[in-house]
């Protein structure tokens, strides 16, 4: 079963630049278009816009990759 988060949940992920944390600021359930390419969400595999902690960056995840920050 996929976690799911909820807006507002602060989160970390793994990225190619070590351990990332942020906040979730949307929720998708639909495809939607994400920076040029189409993302596949629906309401059982959604997906995830964080907002990194340290930067302005904003990352699109399935909840597999999430975990809910301490």
């Amino acid at each position: 079963m996929t976690r799911t988060f909820e807006m507002g949940d602060h989160v970390t992920w793994n990225s190619e630049a070590g351990r990332v944390s942020g906040t979730i600021i949307a929720v998708h359930t639909a495809d939607f278009l994400y920076k040029g390419h189409v993302h596949r969400a629906s309401p059982a595999d959604p997906q995830y816009e964080i907002k990194s902690d340290k930067t302005d960056h904003v990352a699109a995840h399935r909840g597999g990759v999430l975990e809910h920050a301490p």
